[in-house]
C-alpha cells in the first residue's frame, strides 16, 4: 500500500488533533445546522452525522435515512465543512456519495461482515478513479477483537481502487460490566498501526468509553499513542439526543477539552513513556475487572455454603492454595510475602462478602 494518498487535504491533517465531531444521528435540520455552526467556531473542519443508525434490538432509533443528507449538504454550505457519514450497504454509499458526502466510515457491525465490505468495495470500485480519489473511506474495528478482520477490510476497500483509506479504533464489544463501554484492547490497534503504519488511525472515545466523562482522558491516552486523530459525538443538546446521550458532550465542552489535550512534541521507534503508561493503566483496568469477577464467583459460593450449611472458612484448603499460589508467584519473579499481602487481602474480602450472604 505504498500508493496511499492524504486522508484530507493538507490544511485539515496538519492541525494537530485531527478531529471529526457531530451527533451521534442527525435528528433534525435544525439540531445538524446547530451544531455543525458551533462546531466549526470551535475549529472542527469535519462533520460527522449519523444518517443510518444500525440498532442492536429493533424499536430503537435507527437514524432518519436518505432525507438526512440533504441536511449535511446545508451544514457542508453553510459552514465549509467536510461532512462525513457511516454507510452499511451499496445503497447508503451510492445515496451518500451522490449527496456530496466527503468521508465515509463503515461502522463495526459492517466491517465483521466481509459480506457487507465487499458489497461496499463493489460499488466504489465502480465509479471512475478520479471519484475514488475524491472520496476519503475509513473503517472501524469490528465488534469482535479480530485484527485479521479489521485487516481484511481495510484490504478490499483498497483493491477497490480507493486510496484515501483510515481506520478507527472504537473498542470491542465484551460480555458483562466492565469500566468502559468498549474495552479499548489498546494492543490490537498498536498491532495494527505496526502492520499498516501507512493508514492514519482515528480513535474515537466516545464508544470505547460509553460515558462523555471518559472522552478527555480516553482522548488524551489516544493523543499519547501517537494516534492520527479523533472522532468525537457532540450534540447541541446530548440529554435529549435520541441515540447514545450518555456518550455525547455539547461543542463548548469539546471545544475547551481540545484546548487542554497536550500534543507529545516528539515520538520515538521504542515505547514511549507514555505508551508504557497507557499499558499500566490497561492492566490496572483488567485487574479491577478480574477482582470483580472473582467476588461475584465468591458470593455465589456464599450462596452454595449458605444452602448446604456449610462454614464460610475452611483453614486448610486456603492455607494450601496460599502455598501453591505463593510458589508459583515466586516462579513469576514476584516476592513472596507481596503476593502473600495481595492474596491474602483478596481472601478477606471473599470472606467478608461470603459471611454476608450467609448471615441474611
Amino acid at each position: 500500500m505504498n500508493d496511499i494518498l492524504p486522508l484530507f487535504p493538507a490544511g485539515i491533517m496538519e492541525h494537530k488533533p485531527l478531529v471529526m465531531a457531530g451527533p451521534c444521528s442527525a435528528e433534525s435540520e435544525q439540531q445538524v445546522l446547530d451544531t455543525a455552526r458551533a462546531l466549526s467556531r470551535a475549529g472542527v473542519r469535519i462533520f460527522r452525522a449519523g444518517v443510518w443508525k444500525p440498532r442492536t434490538k429493533p424499536g430503537g432509533f435507527e437514524g432518519i435515512g436518505t432525507p438526512a443528507l440533504e441536511w449535511l449538504a446545508k451544514a457542508k454550505e453553510a459552514t465549509g465543512m467536510l461532512t462525513a457519514t457511516e454507510v452499511a450497504n451499496e445503497r447508503h454509499t451510492r445515496e451518500a456519495i451522490e449527496s456530496g458526502i466527503d468521508v465515509l466510515w463503515l461502522g463495526a457491525r459492517t466491517s465483521a461482515n466481509p459480506f457487507a465490505v465487499q458489497e461496499i468495495a463493489d460499488y466504489l470500485a465502480s465509479l471512475p478513479q478520479q471519484k475514488r480519489d475524491s472520496i476519503a473511506v475509513l473503517v472501524k474495528n469490528p465488534v469482535n477483537p479480530d485484527l485479521e478482520l479489521w485487516l481484511g477490510a481495510i484490504e478490499r476497500i483498497y483493491n477497490a481502487g480507493v486510496r484515501r483509506l483510515g481506520a478507527i479504533h472504537r473498542g470491542f464489544s465484551s460480555y458483562g460490566k466492565h469500566i468502559y463501554r468498549n474495552p479499548p484492547k489498546w494492543r490490537i490497534p498498536i498491532e495494527f498501526k505496526r502492520r499498516m503504519p501507512q493508514i492514519p488511525l482515528i480513535c474515537d472515545p466516545s464508544h470505547i468509553g460509553g460515558c462523555r466523562e471518559l472522552i478527555a482522558p480516553l482522548s488524551q491516552q489516544a493523543m499519547d499513542m501517537n494516534f492520527d486523530g479523533l472522532i468525537i459525538e457532540t450534540h447541541c443538546n446530548p440529554d435529549a439526543a435520541l441515540s447514545d446521550k450518555a456518550q455525547q458532550i455539547t461543542p463548548d465542552v469539546l471545544a475547551y477539552m481540545l484546548e487542554t489535550i497536550v500534543i507529545p512534541t516528539q515520538t520515538n521507534t521504542t515505547e514511549s513513556l507514555g505508551l508504557l503508561r497507557q499499558q499500566i493503566d490497561r492492566i490496572d483496568d483488567e485487574l479491577i475487572e478480574l477482582l470483580a469477577k472473582r467476588m461475584r464467583v465468591a458470593r455465589d459460593i456464599g450462596r452454595f455454603k449458605k444452602e448446604h450449611r456449610m462454614s464460610v472458612v475452611q483453614p486448610g484448603r486456603y492455607n494450601d492454595l496460599m502455598q501453591r499460589r505463593v510458589d508459583t508467584g515466586v516462579k513469576l519473579e514476584l516476592d513472596a510475602e507481596f503476593v502473600k499481602a495481595i492474596l491474602g487481602t483478596i481472601h478477606e474480602e471473599s470472606v467478608r462478602q461470603q459471611v454476608e450472604i450467609c448471615s441474611k
